[in-house]
């Protein structure tokens, strides 16, 4: 494949964005462009999008070179074009309409690029950029707010340990459900709250009270640590990103709470023995699961079980997949793993139970659905993000870097509001607890 370098991404560094800064090219992607471009105007009518920019247009394309990239990479072209600034949007609420549109109506360019699952690096989001999306705190994770209702009911659950009949496994167990209502009448201002309940919720469900031992991994900001200090329990906060540690003791300090919580840089993306030991009443993991590549995760989990004292319980905040998430979904989701996090992959609910069951001692005893509340916080982060581009580029985020972020916050709000996501804390415990409940 030939590559071209076009005058509109001259300002494109190419060490950093070499995808974005070049055009595919080749003696057949004339006509494969021409194709796509067919494909995408039938697809945009189906979807009742707006092309004409006579006509207040939904999407403004500015440059052909968006049809290239189509034929070359499908739905990671798509993207690409967009982090080049070749075709863009009124604003980030049109962005969603148009994501909205395309994917409800089943758009499905085909590509050849392919993105496979990487292991996870460690690497987190700067923290100065999470304070612009994140309404200057440093945690970025979606909250729950206080006007969804909450409603549990007891179900019963497949067992998938293996040679479960052979070690007398039950067939079946029980788990709470727990389904939290969609947000009423939400402000700017909730936001701070909302991610304060959501780490409330979680702390409730792992039993974190006064002098609760609870290790947070990876640290996602200093939400969680805030108010698990607030309660006094001890917590260790655990991250490969010193950058990161940093901006959140800065933020403990404020909270007046850093007595309560011990940060530490270990040396490798995810903790080994000789990186960090103890035993724990408790293990939280803030929206980092879903970033792990499979082998990853079963790392994590086992490991997990091994830290947790008898009794113990680990609980994960993560987006899931439904069972509405489409092929054409999942090809929209390869930039976000191209370009942000390698190891990405939306499992649904039934293969969280099944990877706890089989790769794992660690069975889930507790799940709360919450994907609107989810969803209300990433249009919030969005809000906040577009209010503060000006600042995103003299902190040093690029224009690339910066549509990229509006990007990520518009996909994954779409399928939240698609059904294609959702939103779930799971909560587990060893499956053999010595009689404990």
């Amino acid at each position: 494949m030939h590559e071209q370098q076009l005058a509109h991404l001259a300002a494109i560094d190419a060490k950093a964005w070499p995808s974005i800064a070049t055009v595919p090219g080749g003696s057949l992607l004339p006509l494969r462009a021409r194709i796509a471009e067919a494909h995408f105007a039938k697809a945009c009518r189906n979807a009742g999008l707006e092309l004409d920019p006579g006509a207040q247009p939904d999407l403004i394309i500015d440059q052909e070179s968006l049809f290239a990239r189509i034929a070359q990479a499908g739905w990671l072209g798509f993207v690409e074009s967009y982090l080049a600034g070749e075709w863009r949007t009124p604003d980030s609420a049109a962005l969603v309409k148009v994501l909205t549109r395309l994917l409800a109506t089943g758009y499905a360019p085909r590509g050849k690029v392919q993105v496979p699952v990487a292991p996870y690096d460690g690497g987190q989001i700067p923290a100065d950029l999470v304070r612009l999306y994140s309404d200057e705190k440093t945690s970025s994770f979606a909250g729950i707010f206080s006007t969804g209702v909450a409603t549990t009911v007891r179900d019963s659950m497949t067992s998938y340990v293996p040679g479960q009949h052979g070690n007398h496994e039950p067939k079946h167990h029980f788990i709470d459900v727990t389904t939290i209502s969609e947000p009423q009448d939400v402000e700017r201002d909730d936001f701070h709250d909302s991610q304060a309940r959501a780490a409330q919720f979680l702390l409730d469900d792992l039993g974190v009270t006064a002098s609760s031992h609870l290790l947070e991994f990876p640290a996602n900001g200093s939400v969680l640590a805030e108010v698990a200090g607030r309660r006094r329990a001890v917590v260790d906060t655990l991250s490969n990103d010193a950058e990161h540690l940093a901006a959140l003791r800065d933020d403990l300090v404020l909270a007046g709470v850093e007595d309560f919580v011990h940060t530490q840089h270990i040396s490798n993306p995810l903790p080994t023995p000789s990186d960090w030991q103890g035993r724990y009443d408790a293990i939280a993991c803030m929206e980092a699961f879903e970033y792990l590549s499979r082998t990853d995760r079963v790392y994590f989990l086992r490991h997990a079980g091994r830290l947790l004292a008898p009794g113990g319980k680990l609980g994960l905040q993560t987006l899931v997949a439904t069972d509405g998430m489409t092929a054409s979904a999942r090809n929209a989701l390869l930039a976000l793993r191209a370009y942000i996090w390698p190891g990405l992959d939306y499992l649904d609910t039934t293969s969280h139970h099944k990877l706890f069951d089989q790769k794992s001692g660690l069975r889930i005893i507790k799940q709360t659905h919450f994907g609107s509340h989810y969803r209300k916080s990433l249009q919030l982060q969005r809000s906040f993000f577009e209010g503060h581009m000006r600042e995103a580029a003299a902190s040093g985020f690029d224009a690339v870097y910066r549509r990229l972020w509006v990007f990520q916050l518009a996909l994954r709000e779409t399928l939240l509001d698609l059904g294609m996501l959702d939103a779930v804390q799971f909560t587990a415990t060893h499956r053999h607890r010595r009689g404990r409940r």
